[in-house]
């Protein structure tokens, strides 16, 4: 019986067809395939410019340095998130300070945010986190503190505010990967900055190409962080099936919850009212994660915990003021969130076998 896996990178004669008439074409970076990316991906989102780049690291880093965030200024972070969410903090030269997340939704808490607010706080990095929009009153908090919002999207695409407008167009810089397990990959590493702001936008294209203008003439700090144009164009492929596998993530998310619900010793994730979610991850906060991890695994399905430590504790911060502080809802739910597989290839037969060896334990 074949394992079950967290994630199956998509891959078709499309995209493979995609991929080698860009290199026939021998225009390989610079070209009209990284534009078009761009601009489909920003208008999908409902966002002003979009620019590709090497990977969603990259755009954090280069959310901040678009921002002109740097040392001496401070900017918030949950500490329930991937490494890079604080890094790209630190790799500017400004200081990530660490908040809790919210009880219900595990995006970023505002009470917290509030409490950790100081005159050098310069931006907030509100993480989508699984693919669950942060809380909308994020936007208004910022505003009304003249703070910048980033969007850390890298596992929300095509996460939306029902009615409105999705991930990517809600603050004023939002940061996408395409790593090959998101719902939206290129073939490889890669990933976007997004803007809704027509002055960022304007300086967007060039912090990815050195600071450079059409001369050639650098005007600010930036670097080669181009994406090729072979991913991009495999990427243009992708974002055409976007919407059906999200539908195909969201069916398989409401089959978990119907047969969860009431599995002893475990809770379904949350979703907030009026919003899509966007099911990079199905998490489920379990009482004994390692017993469900077990018994997952003994019957072939993959499964990971997310975050067990959370990153003010991990070693790279261990000289940082908050190394050991105590944050009540990012304690207790890390090392308890378990993923299971939810991705749009899982075939009915897989989803079964999931959802049998998740209700095996209580039995």
């Amino acid at each position: 019986m074949e394992r079950i896996t967290m994630a199956r990178p998509s891959w078709d004669d499309e995209m493979r067809d995609a991929a080698v008439t860009t290199l026939d074409s021998l225009h390989w970076v610079k070209g009209p395939q990284g534009k078009a990316f761009g601009k489909e991906f920003s208008e999908y989102c409902g966002a002003l410019q979009g620019t590709p780049c090497q990977s969603g690291s990259v755009a954090l880093w280069g959310a901040l340095r678009l921002l002109e965030i740097g040392p001496g200024d401070e900017v918030l972070v949950p500490s329930l998130t991937y490494i890079a969410t604080a890094t790209c903090v630190s790799l500017v030269g400004a200081t990530p300070v660490f908040v809790d997340v919210e009880a219900e939704y595990w995006c970023v808490d505002l009470d917290a945010l509030e409490a950790a607010r100081t005159e050098r706080t310069k931006a907030v990095i509100g993480v989508h986190l699984f693919g669950q929009l942060c809380a909308p009153e994020l936007q208004d908090w910022c505003e009304n503190h003249n703070i910048a919002y980033i969007e850390d999207a890298a596992q929300a695409h095509g996460a939306s505010q029902k009615g409105s407008k999705k991930a990517g167009a809600l603050g004023d810089v939002a940061c996408f990967s395409f790593f090959p397990s998101k719902n939206l990959a290129v073939g490889g590493e890669g990933g976007m900055m997004m803007t809704k702001r027509a002055d960022l936008a304007a300086r967007m294209d060039a912090l990815v190409n050195h600071g450079r203008d059409a001369r050639l003439e650098s005007h600010e700090l930036g670097s080669n962080l181009r994406m090729s144009e072979v991913t991009a164009a495999i990427g243009r492929v992708q974002l055409q099936r976007l919407e059906g596998w999200l539908e195909r993530r969201r069916n398989i998310a409401a089959r978990y919850h119907a047969a969860f619900a009431n599995v002893s010793g475990i809770s379904v994730p949350k979703i907030r009212e009026d919003t899509e979610h966007a099911w990079h991850q199905y998490c489920l906060l379990v009482d004994e994660p390692e017993a469900l991890r077990a018994t997952l695994d003994e019957r072939g399905i993959d499964s990971r915990v997310y975050y067990a430590q959370p990153c003010h504790r991990q070693g790279v911060y261990s000289n940082h003021p908050q190394h050991n502080d105590k944050f009540e809802v990012t304690d207790d739910v890390a090392s308890r969130l378990v993923a299971i597989p939810i991705h749009h290839q899982l075939t009915e037969n897989e989803v079964e076998r999931i959802i049998d060896a998740v209700t095996t334990i209580q039995s």
